[in-house]
């Protein structure tokens, strides 16, 4: 019997604690954690990250596995959590470290990344220029813990957080009730 190949997808949709929940529930996804990348500090806090002197962003890590939920599938749900649009941050949260970003660990995700978000560009329901980066994947660093899960851990700030963000009223709009 042959081990199952698992991969990782890395992506930045302002805060991570409303990217956990939308892929953890989703069939072959072994592992969503919280966290850090693409800036310039080892092992950040996330009172380092807020302060937006480090260069990382929030971000999710996801551990997949390709049979069941193939990347293309992992880009379509992630588009469908942000406002691709924006480039300042995502929602109430200002700043780099709430921007988004699709960080590829190989090839193969930079060529489906690019092409989803050209897909996006032209067939998508948005109007304004698509602003989300595709960059190179680099060092992840978990969060704390209380960020892990924080879906499950908190639901009720969970969801007013969802809801007074204005993240899920955009979802809503552009993507339809889910």
């Amino acid at each position: 019997m042959t081990e199952k190949q698992f991969e990782k997808a890395t992506f930045a949709g302002g805060c991570f604690w409303c990217m956990v929940k939308p892929f953890d529930e989703q069939p072959g996804i072994k592992e969503v954690k919280s966290g850090y990348t693409g800036g310039n500090v080892k092992n950040p806090t996330y009172q380092e990250v807020c302060s937006e002197t480090t260069g990382h962003y929030e971000a999710v890590q996801i551990t997949f596995d390709p049979e069941v939920f193939p990347y293309e599938k992992l880009l379509e749900l992630y588009w469908q959590q942000i406002d691709p649009t924006d480039e300042g941050g995502q929602f109430y949260d200002r700043g780099q470290s709430y921007q988004t970003a699709i960080f590829y660990h190989n090839a193969k995700q930079k060529q489906s990344a690019e092409e989803s978000k050209q897909n996006l560009e032209e067939t998508g329901p948005f109007t304004k220029p698509i602003v989300t980066k595709i960059l190179p994947a680099s060092d992840f660093y978990p969060a704390e813990d209380y960020h892990q899960h924080y879906y499950k851990k908190n639901p009720e700030r969970y969801n007013a957080y969802q809801t007074g963000s204005g993240r899920k009223a955009f979802i809503n709009k552009h993507w339809g009730e889910r």
